[in-house]
């Protein structure tokens, strides 16, 4: 893709997400697009979004499970940027109706980092050093693409389908639970939906943000000290809409739960 190509589709991006339609996928309308591609339309995407006033402030891993991939028929991890204008609380109410087109809900693991990581050459225990705390999680994606007919470049393009997301109320030490065994319940609307566990994204959370540093570290991005980096899925995405209630448990670590309105 040319220059003015990649403008552009970054440019279709925005204003979809800002007007809340869908757009044809890039991978129909682009034989040759590629994954770097992807990557520069998402810049130009996130871009537009800090000039109207978002601050970036972490990096999100998606695509991780087996679970999801399966799900999307995307096979390899993607990456994405959080800014401020994404981020919950708990107790907060969640204005999916408002801000987002066709939302899906996912348990993870939010990693706070206090110290810079940039790869390649990462490792797990550097990132194990470089974190301050874990906390559960609630990440609600949504896709810019129409149907959620994407592949990887298409959600690449499209900021790894970020939405928005909520950290629960409790951190705890990365070095004091077992982030490959840890197990995740969780509930929506009264009943447990599904059940996963650290090892479901690519064998440990910890992995995924390895992988995150090392892939970003090749375009010269970091992860910053301070940053919130979402580790990736441990259960099947899901649908939600304005009114359902959704909690998630997490063995060693705790809970965050969201109401979306």
């Amino acid at each position: 893709m040319n220059k003015e190509q990649i403008l552009q589709c970054g440019d279709e991006l925005y204003e979809a997400m800002v007007q809340r339609h869908t757009l044809r996928p890039f991978t129909e309308r682009f034989d040759d697009i590629t994954i770097e591609d992807s990557y520069n339309i998402s810049l130009r995407m996130i871009e537009r979004r800090v000039a109207a006033g978002e601050k970036i402030i972490g990096k999100k891993i998606g695509v991780t499970s087996k679970a999801v991939q399966n799900m999307l028929n995307v096979h390899q991890p993607d990456f994405g940027f959080l800014t401020d204008s994404m981020a919950f609380s708990q107790g907060q109410e969640m204005p999916i109706s408002e801000q987002l087109i066709q939302p899906k809900a996912e348990g993870e693991i939010a990693f706070i980092l206090k110290k810079d990581l940039l790869g390649p050459g990462i490792t797990n225990a550097d990132v194990l050093a470089a974190t301050d705390c874990v906390i559960p999680c609630f990440e609600v994606v949504d896709s810019r693409i129409e149907n959620w007919q994407i592949k990887i470049q298409d959600t690449v393009a499209d900021n790894a389908s970020c939405g928005l997301f909520i950290l629960g109320d409790k951190a705890v030490d990365p070095r004091k639970v077992d982030l490959t065994t840890c197990g995740m319940v969780v509930e929506k609307n009264g009943a447990v939906l599904s059940t996963g566990a650290g090892a479901a994204a690519l064998g440990s959370p910890v992995n995924c943000v390895t992988w995150l540093a090392n892939t970003l570290g090749e375009f010269g991005i970091p992860l910053k000290a301070g940053e919130v980096i979402l580790s990736g899925s441990l259960v099947p995405l899901e649908p939600v809409q304005a009114g359902d209630y959704m909690s998630v448990s997490i063995g060693g670590i705790g809970s965050a739960s969201v109401r979306f309105v």
